[in-house]
């Protein structure tokens, strides 16, 4: 299937296709380093600070150092009529020679995160972020994401629809504030 670019926003392309898939590219101004240490997927990390859809991340099980599995919380969302959601995913860490760095996860059921009250059990299929490195620019990367997200529960899909663009553009515009704050890593 092909993607369809829905809208450029601060320097982010935003695309989706059917089935709820979603793509976001952009150049953020900051080194490989200062990006992927706000997007690395671990407890504690700057990633909960800055982006508004992760309210909590939690280590379940390190499985060996490049793969783990993780829970994700994220706060209610679009005027309250997104609910709380969890995710539990696996997640794979991975460096490339050229210096790209990616996050790739998707679902996975654990017996130490069953389903709790008060959240909505979502399930990310395959989805990640990619941060690339720029060529001749090392205070520029290039970072991809792609979300394949069922939020669960029983959400009209226009509201998903309209509620993960505008939320990647959110995303983007937030990392890029968060990266222009940090000091030299």
């Amino acid at each position: 299937m092909k993607w369809t670019d829905n809208a450029f926003l601060n320097n982010t392309l935003l695309s989706c296709r059917s089935k709820g898939s979603y793509k976001g590219e952009g150049i953020v101004s900051g080194s490989l380093e200062k990006v992927w240490e706000c997007l690395k997927p671990v407890p504690n990390g700057l990633r909960v600070k800055w982006d508004k859809n992760v309210k909590r991340f939690e280590l379940l099980e390190q499985i060996t150092e490049d793969i783990s599995i993780c829970r994700t919380v994220t706060p209610s969302a679009a005027m309250g009529i997104i609910a709380p959601r969890d995710f539990v995913d696996v997640i794979l860490v991975k460096q490339y020679d050229d210096g790209t760095i990616s996050s790739n996860a998707t679902n996975v059921c654990h017996t130490a995160c069953p389903p709790q009250s008060g959240y909505v059990r979502g399930h990310n299929h395959r989805c990640g972020c990619i941060c690339v490195p720029i060529s001749g620019e090392p205070n520029k990367t290039q970072v991809f994401t792609f979300f394949q997200t069922d939020l669960g529960g029983f959400l009209p899909r226009s509201v998903v629809d309209s509620f993960f663009p505008s939320s990647m553009a959110e995303f983007y515009s937030n990392l890029a504030q968060t990266v222009k704050s940090l000091k030299d890593l």
